[in-house]
């Protein structure tokens, strides 16, 4: 017995696992474009405006890019799945080191162990995105510890590695 593919449009697909993964209702803008596996004919990635936003992972997330995280920011309910540092720690989140929890200054109630999240300033510029070591509740209870491994600060380079 043969099953049908079933043809999923991938703008759809796209706002669906990101709705799953963040806590909040996305529109996509118009000029969102995908690229996708020549072996398997998946989506790989998605860009806003020809600017990589996201690469979909193996194990089901989304690494976000910086432009990705502040074009998601624009919708309010995104700060959930924010992180604020404090002044001092903004000059290394910023060049891609680790943000650690003596440095975090407020979190986004959404913020989950191993969930992508946006490092942002108190006037919600994104300075960096990044994967939570540890939920929301355990970032302010920690003196010690990584709370966020920046995978890319605005001043680290405009590189994608890690988004393959």
């Amino acid at each position: 017995m043969l099953l049908a593919a079933i043809s999923v449009d991938p703008q759809e697909k796209i706002r669906h696992h990101l709705n799953a993964l963040f806590g909040t209702y996305f529109t996509l803008p118009k000029s969102t474009t995908f690229s996708y596996s020549r072996r398997t004919g998946r989506i790989k990635s998605f860009s806003f405006d020809n600017q990589l936003a996201g690469t979909l992972r193996t194990d089901g997330g989304i690494a976000l890019t910086l432009s990705g995280a502040e074009i998601l920011l624009k919708n309010p309910l995104f700060k959930n799945n924010c992180v604020i540092p404090t002044q001092e720690a903004i000059p290394f989140v910023i060049e891609g080191r680790s943000l650690f929890c003596k440095h975090v200054k407020w979190c986004g109630s959404n913020v989950r162990v191993g969930s992508d999240v946006a490092v942002i300033d108190d006037n919600e510029n994104v300075l960096a995105v990044g994967r939570a070591r540890l939920a929301s509740d355990m970032m302010k209870g920690f003196d010690a510890g990584v709370a966020v491994r920046i995978r890319q600060g605005i001043k680290s380079g405009a590189s994608t590695e890690g988004f393959v």
